[in-house]
């Protein structure tokens, strides 16, 4: 029978925070594979995320289909805003959130990685990292620090994972990124340079997979995701009208759940995928192929 198979691969999930987003999936789906994960949390946010695990209030997400329940190796915080320690403004390394969790940038993480696990401790990295400070202001509305702290935290962070974490990969290793379709289409509301952030994180998935595959021989790749309702993507404020207009609008209208895009994560990250790279995935539902929305006036005809 032909299946997923990661036993024995470590995968590193950076980007989750609690059970609710496309993160928490793809590492449970991974574990479900056989991987271990660790995973990387930003800082303000990693207390609340260790009181969940400790006061089991996501044990019933943690359930695997073996009735284990997903565990992490470790734990790390992460802020991929920052390359080193050093390049964090002092009132960001003081701030109570952060003062008393070590070197968070991704630089520390790659190294702390390293003191735990050996030489080569991944096989597997997943980008499930977005921020944008201004994104419920139109682009043209969006200031020059809003578009680039998008810029930064959303595409950027993945240029700086693969420059520190490609080298700490064991042979045919791989990373995974997720990306929207505002990179290719407008989506009212999705502002503060988002978009432009989706579509540089895409061009440099293209870009990546030829440096890294070649210098590396890693693969990389990135989804293109439907919209989900999760509680990081409350900040866009319009979610919940992007997911009921994909779902009456795509060609499958049953609404995009977080296991789908984890499942295609899953894959991509295995070896069932070898041949795969530099490749923009849509798990959408079929949404992306729509050349117009479906007048309910026509019923079916659609």
């Amino acid at each position: 029978m032909l299946k997923i198979d990661l036993t024995g691969k470590r995968a590193l999930v950076a980007g989750v925070a609690d059970d609710a987003g496309y993160g928490f999936s793809i590492a449970k789906a991974l574990a479900e594979a056989g991987a271990s994960v660790i995973v990387g949390t930003w800082p303000p946010a990693l207390n609340i995320f260790l009181k969940l695990l400790e006061r089991g209030k996501i044990d019933e997400s943690r359930k695997l289909s073996d009735g284990d329940l997903l565990e992490f190796e470790r734990i790390y915080p992460l802020d991929a805003v920052y390359d080193t320690l050093d390049s964090a403004p002092e009132a960001v390394r003081t701030n109570k959130r952060y003062v008393d969790v070590g070197d968070f940038s991704i630089d520390g993480l790659a190294r702390q990685i390293v003191a735990d696990f050996g030489e080569q401790p991944l096989d597997i990295v997943v980008h499930s990292l977005a921020n944008g400070p201004e994104v419920q202001k139109p682009l043209m509305d969006t200031s020059r620090g809003g578009y680039l702290a998008a810029v930064s935290a959303s595409a950027y962070s993945m240029v700086s994972m693969v420059q520190r974490f490609a080298p700490l990969m064991r042979p045919e290793g791989s990373f995974v990124s997720l990306t929207y379709l505002a990179s290719e289409r407008v989506v009212p509301g999705y502002g503060g340079g988002m978009s432009s952030s989706k579509a540089a994180l895409e061009s440099d998935t293209r870009t990546l997979a030829y440096e890294a595959g070649r210098r590396y021989g890693v693969r990389v790749n990135c989804i293109s995701a439907g919209p989900l309702a999760s509680r990081a993507a409350r900040a866009i404020g319009e979610i919940d009208r992007m997911v009921q207009y994909v779902a009456a609008n795509a060609p499958l209208t049953k609404p995009l759940i977080a296991e789908e895009v984890a499942n295609t994560a899953a894959f991509l990250l295995s070896p069932l995928a070898s041949g795969i790279t530099g490749a923009v995935i849509h798990v959408d539902k079929g949404y992306h192929a729509m050349g117009m929305a479906v007048d309910p006036s026509a019923g079916q005809g659609f």
